[in-house]
C-alpha cells in the first residue's frame, strides 16, 4: 500500500513540475534544433561507416572464398555508400508575423454605411414566403 501511495505522489509531483515549465526561448529552441540536426548527421555518419565496414568484410570473404576454390554466388546489388560530408547547420528563418511580412493590405476607407435602407422585397423580388 505504501509503495502505491509513494508512486502516486511521485507521479503527481512530476505532473506538477512539468506543468510549470515555461515555453523555451528562441535561443534555446535554436540550440535544440542544432543539436537535433547534429544527432541526425551523426546517425548518417554511423550508417556510412557501417556500410564501408560491411563492404570490406564482403570483399575479404569473396577473396578468401576464391582462394579456397569455393563456389560463391554473386553479391546482391546494393546502393553505394554515401558520405554525409562535414556537418553544416543552417538555421531556418523564423516566420514573420503577418504585419511584418506585408501579406495583407489595409482596408479601404468606407465611403458609405455598410447597409442600405432598401427593403429586402425590392432587392430580392423572386423570394415569396
Amino acid at each position: 500500500m505504501k509503495k502505491l501511495l509513494i508512486t502516486g505522489l511521485l507521479l503527481g509531483a512530476c505532473a506538477l513540475a512539468t506543468a510549470k515549465l515555461p515555453p523555451p526561448s528562441p535561443e534555446v529552441k535554436a540550440k535544440s534544433d542544432e543539436a537535433a540536426a547534429k544527432a541526425a548527421w551523426a546517425g548518417k555518419v554511423d550508417a556510412y561507416q557501417l556500410c564501408q565496414s560491411q563492404d570490406r568484410i564482403a570483399a575479404s570473404y569473396f577473396k578468401s572464398a576464391q582462394a579456397a576454390a569455393k563456389e560463391v554466388k554473386p553479391a546482391t546489388a546494393t546502393p553505394p555508400c554515401t558520405d554525409p560530408g562535414v556537418f553544416a547547420y543552417t538555421p531556418a528563418e523564423a516566420a514573420k508575423p503577418l504585419e511584418a511580412s506585408g501579406a495583407h493590405s489595409p482596408a479601404d476607407t468606407a465611403a458609405g454605411p455598410p447597409s442600405s435602407k432598401v427593403p429586402d422585397a425590392v432587392m430580392n423580388p423572386d423570394k415569396k414566403p
